[in-house]
């Protein structure tokens, strides 16, 4: 039951209120200023009617104007009343009254003319809207004018009104100058390009704007060529030539994109020869063949395109003599285009380091064929290119000029050019000497050899002011003298064309400036023996010696020494000895060998033997580790043909004593051969047994199988079982060397390294004895299995507890004078496997026993 109650208020006689209102009420009437208790009463009535509850809201704004949160409220319900209405119905124009009403008192709240702006956004109303953001942004202070833009600019571009949006940026930007990129995207949507690119140049101007979107200056600018370029009929207020070229002295590093842009501006403006001009200027000034291709694509592309053009307008109006002259014209200069562009790149190359030799020669390559193009190159190429900054020898550059003028039969000339060659001042020697030298081949060339051999000896004469060869502070002229090229040519034509004393002096010469080679001294001792002067051959030897160290003499002594002993022989024995022992004094063990062998078969013709012998055992100690085992070779063969293979017994110990285990095992086996060929089979087995020391019967089988084969034939039981104990004796030497073990299991079990770590990685210590242990046994369980029955041995045994008749049966059936082995038993003995040790007892043979009889 609904109670309706009309309050008796001279004021508001019309204010009904239902029951459940009372209590509102009352708390009102006594805090009628208290926006708490008004929204409270408003929270209650939100289910009520609109005008019943705008009728709630008028009331506390009546007594509340100034209350931000009450205007508010009331301002979004009254938006959310008319939401769904038409936007020609009168409500809305109630609403806009009571958002006008509200700004009397809430003028500076930026969210309620947000509210109301967007509002008159969505009623279409373009004026009155424009219009209430300027209210609005007069209303405000400044600092909450961003908050207003935004909206603001939206609504300027939600309409096709560039003017107003116009006049709306420029006004935006003077508050917020940094969102210049925003308002050019505009422009140059809304096709205003004119202004885009002066807003763009004042921004690329300044050099304290930062770009919102991360642009470099170099994009801002590249986006200026690319606007002004390619829309020259719009862009009237700038002077694109000026502007891009503005960028080329400020942009190096991107050149070619910006010749590309002002040659395009041109093409577009159809001023098409403005635009040839300005390829043609790039492709001489640029730097880089980044640059030179990009200009070189969009000319050749350019002329492309106008050739197409004038056929398409040729075909469609037709052709006229004047038309096919224009064409071949346009076809003419795009071949001849074609056609420079290896010399224009090459220019290009020149332009980034015009000292660059070898890009100068081909440069002339291409003016194969253009003697005139050819001269010029090579003057420009000679006058450029400074010999302290040239990459390459810059001497080429003159020495291949001289060779044009030579080859086209102008010698006057190549001499000329050769002259002022030798006149320049190179940064290397060697540039100069080649210079005289391709001077004096010149002459010789053309068969005058006098004048070759003038010129060469004018390069090597002694300057006014001497200098050392390597002193840079002195120019190359003086310090050439010293340069073995030109004394190296002018000893070989004083060889062919000169005297015997005149050569001989050039060769001293060079020895005195101590600028020799080893082969310029070999060469002036053969030069000398060919003229019969043996004394002054030996003598220049001598003068090579003392100018070179080990191992720069080792070829002068080689060839002394021969071509001495070739000489004398026998005559001059001490002599001969005298220069072996300077030779060697010094001489390093790489270079021994030689002098040694020469020495000793200078003392095996024409010495004593013993000189020879103490020479081969000198050279076993001197030679390389390496060499040793070669050199004790030729010591034992020389030893034996000398005085018998029993005076190389103590050679044999002696190698034994020095070389490595390998070689030494070796050498043993020989001595031991050696030794059984003498009959002397203690001495043999001696050997062996001490040379089994270093025998590991898992690697050196075929020691073992040699010393068998040996006992085989020259020993009995008891030297076999000596063998056999003291081969499980080496065994088990070898077995204690756990790191040993090691690799020879992993070497069976396929790996080549390792340790024994490796056979279980992440284990150590106890583990790995224990592994060891267990591949031991496995191992010996292995040759449990693989070995033969003793019973099919042919040699027998007795047994420790066998009868005498037992003993007396055996010894009848066994030959005394004859040891018999079996193959199976000796190959059980020898195939044991490496970590098993077998003890156990054997009988013993009824021969041993001999004639002893029985109890």
């Amino acid at each position: 039951m609904v109670v309706m109650a009309r309050l008796s208020r001279p004021e508001r006689p019309d204010l009904v209120f239902e029951e459940e209102d009372l209590p509102y009420e009352e708390e009102i009437m006594r805090n009628q200023f208290s926006v708490k208790c008004w929204l409270r009463y408003i929270e209650f009535k939100q289910g009520a009617p609109k005008p019943r509850l705008n009728q709630l809201y008028e009331r506390a704004l009546k007594l509340l104007p100034c209350s931000y949160k009450l205007w508010y409220r009331y301002l979004k319900a009254r938006r959310a009343q008319v939401k769904h209405r038409c936007v020609t119905d009168p409500a809305y124009e109630d609403v806009n009254n009571c958002h006008e009403r509200a700004f009397v008192f809430m003028h500076k709240m930026p969210r309620l003319w947000l509210d109301y702006c967007q509002f008159l956004m969505d009623q279409g109303r373009v004026t009155h809207t424009r219009r209430t953001f300027d209210r609005a942004l007069r209303a405000l202070p400044i600092t909450q004018h961003s908050r207003i833009w935004p909206l603001y600019l939206r609504f300027l571009r939600s309409h096709p009104l560039p003017e107003t949006a116009v006049r709306g940026y420029r006004r935006f930007l003077k508050l917020s100058p940094e969102s210049a990129e925003e308002y050019i995207e505009y422009l140059k949507s809304s096709d205003r390009l004119d202004e885009a690119a002066q807003r763009l140049a004042t921004v690329v101007n300044d050099e304290h704007f930062v770009s919102k979107a991360g642009k470099s200056n170099y994009q801002l600018w590249h986006e200026l060529c690319d606007l002004i370029s390619q829309n020259p009929d719009k862009v009237q207020s700038l002077n694109v030539d000026a502007i891009i070229r503005g960028g080329l002295t400020r942009f190096t590093d991107q050149l070619g994109k910006l010749w590309c842009s002002l040659a395009d501006y041109y093409i577009r403006s159809g001023h098409f020869e403005k635009a040839r001009d300005v390829y043609e200027e790039a492709i001489r000034t640029v730097m880089t063949v980044r640059d030179f291709t990009q200009v070189f694509d969009s000319y050749a592309q350019f002329e492309e395109s106008m050739i197409a053009a004038k056929m398409e307008t040729a075909s469609e109006l037709g052709r006229e003599e004047e038309d096919d002259v224009d064409l071949e014209l346009r076809l003419a200069r795009f071949e001849q285009l074609i056609g420079r562009r290896p010399l224009l790149l090459n220019s290009v190359l020149l332009r980034q380091n015009p000292h660059h030799v070898h890009e100068w020669h081909k440069r002339v390559a291409l003016h194969q064929g253009r003697p005139r193009e050819i001269i010029n190159t090579y003057t420009e190429a000679v006058q450029t290119v400074d010999p302290f900054k040239a990459t390459g020898k810059p001497h080429t550059l003159w020495v291949a000029f001289a060779k044009f003028y030579e080859d086209n039969g102008q010698l006057d000339d190549a001499r000329i050019i050769l002259e002022k060659a030798t006149k320049v001042s190179f940064k290397q020697v060697d540039d100069l000497a080649s210079v005289w030298c391709e001077c004096g081949e010149l002459e010789l060339r053309h068969e005058n050899y006098d004048q070759a051999l003038r010129l060469l000896r004018k390069a090597t004469a002694l300057p006014a002011r001497r200098a050392e060869y390597f002193d840079g502070s002195e120019p190359v002229q003086n310090r050439v003298y010293k340069s073995l090229k030109v004394w190296s040519m002018l000893a070989d034509l004083e060889e062919s064309l000169g005297t015997f004393q005149s050569t001989k002096a050039v060769y001293d010469r060079i020895l005195d400036l101590r600028i020799a080679t080893p082969q310029i001294v070999i060469n002036y001792a053969m030069f000398l023996e060919e003229h019969k002067y043996f004394e002054e051959s030996f003598k220049a030897y001598e003068r090579g010696i003392s100018l070179f160290k080990w191992p720069n003499v080792s070829d002068i002594w080689s060839t002394y020494l021969t071509k001495f002993i070739a000489r004398y022989g026998g005559r001059k024995l001490e002599r001969a000895r005298d220069l072996f022992e300077q030779a060697l004094d010094g001489c390093p063990p790489k270079y021994a060998k030689t002098l040694y062998l020469l020495y000793a078969q200078l003392e095996e013709e024409w010495g004593l033997a013993r000189h020879a012998m103490a020479v081969y055992e000198r050279a076993t100690r001197a030679v390389e580790p390496a060499q040793q085992y070669d050199m004790f070779n030729i010591y034992i063969k020389r030893a034996a043909e000398i005085y018998g293979v029993t005076h190389t017994r103590g050679i044999y110990q002696k190698a034994i004593e020095v070389l490595s285990d390998e070689h030494a095992r070796e050498m043993c086996l020989r001595f031991a051969d050696m030794e059984c060929r003498l009959g002397e089979i203690d001495r043999a087995r001696a050997i062996y047994s001490f040379c089994s020391q270093i025998c590991d019967p898992r690697t050196t089988g075929a020691f073992w199988q040699t010393w068998k084969d040996f006992e085989v034939r020259h020993g009995n039981e008891d030297t076999i079982r000596e063998m056999l104990r003291i081969r499980r004796s080496v065994q088990a030497t070898y077995n204690t060397q756990v790191n040993f073990m090691a690799s020879q299991m992993l070497k069976v079990s396929g790996s080549a390294t390792g340790t024994v770590s490796d056979l279980a990685p992440g284990q150590s210590g106890m583990d790995d004895m224990k592994l060891l242990e267990q591949r031991a046994e496995q191992l010996a369980a292995e040759a449990e299995r693989d070995q033969p029955s003793r019973a099919q041995s042919k040699i027998l045994f007795v047994r420790s507890d066998a009868s005498r008749e037992e003993l007396a049966e055996l010894a009848q059936q066994a030959n005394p004078e004859e040891i018999e082995l079996g193959e199976d038993e000796d190959e059980d003995e020898m195939d044991l496997e490496p970590n098993e040790v077998r003890l156990e007892q054997q009988s013993v043979p009824a021969a041993v026993f001999g004639s002893l009889k029985e109890d």
